[in-house]
């Protein structure tokens, strides 16, 4: 079993079609991780002086995770995996919720697109592919897009 870390972005629909490659006939899991809005509002230091329906934010946004999840499994099962979909809450970082499921389905591998991020905004945004690297117990794959992978292969020339 292989955990897929999918966001939509290049980078995910590139670790789809290269765990697809690594791992051929392995079942996958395609994990969209989000976030309760209160806790995203408290992580961006952002006060609120109005009334928000938080739960109903929330539920809007796990049903975002649901459909992007359900996105995902289509664009793996057109790379030829067998997957399933599995929205998450982040329960503290979104680094520490992808091994949390790692280990909750008990993954062989975890595989996640690289953002390419560099400079400052790796240090503002910091890496949720460089803290999984980190914390990891279990291979990891990180994936870039092919247009960052051009890119850092011209930075090497």
């Amino acid at each position: 079993m292989i955990l897929i870390a999918y966001d939509g972005s290049k980078d995910a629909h590139e670790a789809i079609a290269r765990a697809a490659k690594l791992f051929p006939g392995q079942p996958a899991t395609i994990l969209v991780v989000w976030q309760r809005f209160f806790e995203t509002m408290a992580g961006a230091g952002v006060g609120m002086a109005v009334l928000l329906d938080y739960d109903e934010i929330d539920q809007a946004a796990g049903k975002a995770a649901e459909d992007k999840a359900a996105e995902g499994v289509q664009v793996a099962q057109e790379a030829g995996l067998e997957a399933t979909a599995r929205p998450a809450v982040s329960v503290g970082t979104v680094a520490a919720t992808i091994l949390s499921e790692a280990d909750a389905i008990d993954a062989d591998a975890v595989v996640m697109g690289s953002r390419g991020l560099t400079g400052v905004k790796s240090l503002l945004l910091g890496s949720v592919s460089n803290a999984v690297l980190q914390h990891a117990d279990r291979p990891v794959v990180v994936v870039p897009s092919p247009e960052v992978a051009t890119e850092r292969a011209k930075r090497r020339s």
